[in-house]
C-alpha cells in the first residue's frame, strides 16, 4: 500500500489541537478593513475550529494530522 498524500494547501491553513481538532484562521481580514469595526477586526485575529460538518472531508486530506 503507497502512503497517502496530504493536502499541501490544506496542511499550511490548519493545525491540528491536542484533542484532534482542527485549528484554522477566520477569513475577511485581508483587504477593505477600513469599513470593518475595530471590535470585528479584532474578532477575526482569534482562530476558531473546523465545524464538525467538514471534518471528516478535512481528515480525509490531512491524513497524518
Amino acid at each position: 500500500m503507497p502512503k497517502m498524500k496530504t493536502s499541501r494547501a490544506a496542511a499550511k491553513r490548519f493545525k491540528a489541537t491536542g484533542t484532534g481538532k482542527l485549528k484554522r484562521n477566520k477569513a475577511y481580514r485581508r483587504h477593505i478593513l477600513t469599513k470593518k469595526t475595530t471590535k470585528n477586526k479584532r474578532n477575526l485575529r482569534h482562530p476558531a475550529m473546523v465545524d464538525e460538518t467538514n471534518v471528516k472531508n478535512m481528515k480525509k486530506i490531512l491524513p497524518y494530522i
